[in-house]
């Protein structure tokens, strides 16, 4: 297989995105690319699918696959022209690159197209860039569905709280006692007699070792490090920037100084502290100026009704199973990401070769797939 030695304007030429002020967005079906996710859906779009879109102002690196009409903001950069190249080979190839390193902002990260296109590329031809596209793209294809299976369990856990904590039809109801204004067995108490937030413990980047225990930030695992601090069940939300996500993490873990963690739940079930806290609104308690800050004092003093221990002894034993099978998907995941991630370098760089493999394409890269479902996107 015979690479092609040129630069990287044969590949691809970047444009920079489009203004789109918040208070003009209309709710429709195209999504609103920022640098690192969809921010929002509007009405109208820039650009036809498929593209590819990645970081130009603030963060940098991130790719993204677009199989439909979208609209790039500003502070991203859009493929414009794929100069005959296949579109997801060009993504893929995008993220090997690491555009991070190629700030040229001296306060804002900003990532300036122009040093791109001279660089020096080496790129396959067309039938072998869609060969390396299909070997991904199952890849991703499995993670974006475990996703979705996790996001269908979560709601089915929320649904059981509704049902049991909020609209109170728990198992017998009918049946039982009102005392004082609540379910016989249930008790008043305030939030910090129900369960202790801790502060998490602090990890600069420089002495992250790589291992297997997942580093908590405000809203999602950052990394993996050889060392933990809490055992689990770990249930952490935001501290300090990102405010209201709650998280349970099933293995040991390092939660970080961004975030609060519960380091005592007083005989409670830890699955009920992590529904009740979902559900509090916690991004309502800001006390910052300026960082989004939680103070738990504040949330410490909230007035609540706990269930009895029995009841939460049933509500255990409904949804620990549902986050179970979540936590196989997310630890599947975790091996897919890897696996991929290895691969990734090895077939972008041709070291790894697909000459004589025989690849059967995934449904996502079928011929005229040009539709897009909200929150389709992929990087």
């Amino acid at each position: 297989m015979k690479w092609k030695e040129t630069v990287f304007d044969d590949l691809a030429r970047l444009n920079r995105g489009f203004d789109l002020p918040s208070h003009q967005i209309e709710d429709g079906p195209y999504p609103v690319v920022a640098s690192t996710s969809i921010a929002a859906f509007h009405k109208a779009f820039k650009v036809e699918g498929p593209g590819v879109v990645t970081g130009r102002s603030g963060s940098l690196g991130k790719v993204q696959y677009l199989p439909g009409r979208f609209w790039p903001l500003n502070t991203s950069l859009y493929v414009k022209d794929f100069k005959g190249n296949n579109e997801k080979f060009v993504a893929y190839f995008l993220e090997t690159m690491r555009l991070e390193n190629f700030n040229s902002g001296a306060g804002v990260p900003t990532l300036n197209q122009n040093h791109l296109h001279k660089l020096s590329v080496s790129i396959p031809p067309l039938f072998f860039q869609r060969k390396i596209a299909g070997i991904l793209t199952v890849y991703d294809d499995l993670i974006d569905t475990n996703k979705r299976r996790i996001v269908l369990l979560e709601k089915m856990g929320d649904e059981i709280y509704h049902e049991w904590f909020v609209r109170m039809r728990f198992p017998d109801h009918q049946n039982g006692r009102i005392i004082r204004g609540m379910p016989e067995g249930w008790e008043r108490k305030r939030f910090g007699d129900f369960c202790m937030l801790k502060r998490g413990y602090d990890l600069p980047n420089d002495l992250v070792e790589e291992g297997p225990y997942p580093v908590v930030a405000s809203t999602s695992v950052k990394t993996f490090h050889k060392h933990y601090k809490v055992e689990p069940p770990v249930i952490t939300t935001g501290r300090s920037g990102s405010l209201g996500d709650v998280l349970m993490t099933h293995t040991r873990a390092w939660p970080l100084n961004t975030v609060l963690y519960v380091r005592k739940f007083f005989g409670n079930s830890p699955f009920l502290v992590y529904y009740t806290l979902k559900n509090m609104g916690l991004e309502k308690f800001n006390s910052g100026a300026g960082i989004p800050t939680l103070n738990r004092n504040h949330v410490n003093g909230i007035p609540m009704v706990v269930p009895d221990k029995n009841l939460q002894q049933q509500f255990d034993r409904i949804v620990d199973p549902i986050h179970k099978q979540a936590e196989n998907f997310r630890q599947e995941n975790i091996n897919l990401t890897k696996t991929r991630d290895l691969l990734l370098p090895r077939l972008i760089s041709g070291k790894l070769s697909v000459a004589d493999l025989d690849i059967q394409f995934p449904p996502s890269m079928c011929e005229g797939a040009k539709g897009q479902d909200r929150g389709d996107a992929s990087g």
